[in-house]
């Protein structure tokens, strides 16, 4: 009885926490929303088609997180325990933040997303295995299904391809077939591919998890900021020639000008002649 009062007094907890940082998380997000920071735009880096590149990419990030979360909740791997803990209670927040909660489905939904069970690891360091855990695993196939219509409207919408679906699934099953077949964890395992994909390698750079995400996020920022500098510089490339094209035509269309007002002024001499002769007329009529 005292074992289950107890259990009962966390599971209070985690949920106080949970919304806690939810409240914080929400905060902080309104505050910045309401400021328009040049270094918060992304339109201040971005052409706008890289933009919807990368929001495509964000609804397919978001869903291989998603299956990467549930994975590893049904393997239980020993190691990195934590770090897929953080994971997990870093989508529960993101998702419950960003959802609409006006409707009652979603504010059920924002309560089934606590992660009792990362919540009690970090806390408690042990795994509370239960109902409540299994729950949050078709929560979260629930949530990929609604990310991937985000995507489907989204690149509907804005008149986009879905190539990047094809390339996002080489990149993704590259990095679950490295896992088994160089017997390395996630973290490698994506650090691995993200190198050998941006043609950076294929070893493991850094030595500790930090400094492994870190070389993540150079890799990948180096070469999303190669992307946008090439299209910038074929943006360039193909501006000047159209500004050349444009003179052009206008060059063309202020001759055709100056060929008009000589052909009015022509008209305006023939006009004159035409008057004189009719005076000259008049005055033959005059003198018979």
């Amino acid at each position: 009885m005292v074992y289950t009062q107890i259990e009962i007094l966390k599971a209070i907890a985690e949920i106080a926490i949970f919304l806690i940082l939810m409240g914080i998380i929400k905060i902080i997000r309104d505050y910045l929303g309401k400021k328009s920071y040049r270094i918060l735009n992304p339109k201040e880096y971005f052409p706008d088609e890289e933009i919807h590149s990368l929001k495509q990419i964000f609804y397919l990030i978001m869903m291989a997180l998603f299956f990467i979360n549930i994975l590893y909740s049904l393997i239980m791997p020993k190691n990195d325990v934590i770090y897929l803990a953080l994971l997990d209670i870093f989508l529960s927040l993101y998702v419950a933040v960003t959802l609409d909660k006006s409707t009652l489905k979603n504010k059920i939904l924002v309560l089934l997303l606590i992660p009792f069970g990362s919540l009690t690891y970090i806390l408690f360091r042990y795994s509370l295995v239960g109902f409540l855990d299994l729950l949050h695993v078709p929560i979260f196939i629930y949530l990929i299904k609604l990310y991937y219509d985000k995507f489907k409207m989204y690149t509907k919408s804005n008149g986009l391809g879905i190539t990047i679906i094809l390339l996002f699934i080489i990149i993704f099953l590259s990095f679950l077939f490295t896992q088994i077949v160089e017997g390395v964890n996630a973290l490698d395992s994506l650090v691995m591919v993200s190198n050998a994909f941006t043609s950076n390698g294929y070893a493991v750079l850094g030595s500790t998890i930090l400094g492994k995400i870190d070389a993540i996020l150079l890799v990948w920022a180096g070469y999303i900021l190669s992307g946008v500098g090439t299209a910038t510089l074929t943006a360039a490339i193909l501006i000047r020639h159209y500004n050349s094209k444009l003179k052009e035509h206008d060059d063309n269309i202020n001759q055709i000008n100056v060929k008009l007002d000589e052909l009015k002024d022509n008209d305006d001499k023939i006009n004159q002649m035409d008057a004189k002769l009719d005076e000259l007329k008049d005055l033959i009529k005059n003198k018979d």
